[in-house]
């Protein structure tokens, strides 16, 4: 099942990365369980991001716009009439389309889905979940792709460890304490460039992270991108990850 949502796309602005791309795959479809109740009547990519008036999905529709993407596939499934009644009345700044999983298919399921409906499938695309809220160069991250001829590219972030740690020496003794440091291992930021000839690799069903990346990585053919410094990036998974995104956007807006 499709459904198209139509708005005027922006005016071309990727002049600088004329390779990247302009068409986008958004995975919507997840239930939210730890965002309850925040989910008991709408998708995660639903939930607003409080101080903003904004579901995630708005948040992030705009963020793929600004970055040059024209069209966008989200593909859709727990409530998926309620993120396609507000896609119909939103002034969108891009055109996107909605698919909807009648069953469950898994984010590697979701996403080669979605990728069916592209509007250039010869052409590479960007994907993103959809409870990530971040802003960084999209462009700079496809010209990062390219440069190493990989067929996938994921971010890669450094998320703050929820915990203070301690600074011990070699004779253990604690040299410091550390509130909340940013991790010491990158993790995948939830946001991807796939050249074209990725979408057929992808499973029907199930987790491409445990079937089409470790083969890809085998074959050194999948590149990490790190967010560069300063860069904001935030999972939306818990009703504490909201409160934490409201504080840093005051937080930015006081600056």
């Amino acid at each position: 099942m499709t459904d198209d949502h139509r708005s005027a796309p922006p005016a071309p602005s990727a002049a600088a990365f004329p390779a990247a791309p302009t068409q986008a795959a958004v995975l919507a479809g997840g239930q939210g369980s730890r965002l309850r109740p925040y989910t008991d009547d709408r998708p995660k990519p639903m939930v607003e991001i409080p101080g903003t008036g904004v579901p995630i999905i708005g948040h992030q529709l705009a963020w793929l716009a600004a970055e040059g993407v024209t069209d966008a596939v989200v593909s859709c499934g727990h409530l998926a009439g309620v993120l396609q009644e507000w896609l119909a009345g939103a002034r969108l700044p891009l055109r996107v389309t909605t698919v909807v999983e009648e069953e469950p298919l898994g984010r590697g399921g979701g996403l080669k889905y979605a990728a069916r409906h592209l509007p250039h499938p010869e052409g590479a695309w960007y994907a993103t979940n959809g409870d990530v809220w971040t802003r960084f160069s999209l462009r700079e991250m496809a010209a990062f792709h390219a440069e190493r001829d990989a067929v996938a590219t994921l971010a890669l972030a450094r998320p703050r460890i929820p915990w203070g740690v301690v600074e011990t020496n070699e004779f253990g003794q604690v040299l410091d304490f550390i509130e909340a440091p940013p991790s010491p291992y990158p993790v995948n930021a939830g946001v991807y460039v796939f050249s074209a000839e990725f979408a057929a690799l992808l499973p029907d069903l199930g987790d491409h992270e445990r079937t089409t990346f470790p083969r890809l990585a085998r074959e050194r053919r999948l590149a990490g991108y790190p967010l560069p410094q300063g860069a904001y990036w935030r999972a939306i998974d818990t009703a504490k990850d909201l409160s934490e995104a409201a504080r840093e956007l005051a937080e930015q807006k006081a600056v």
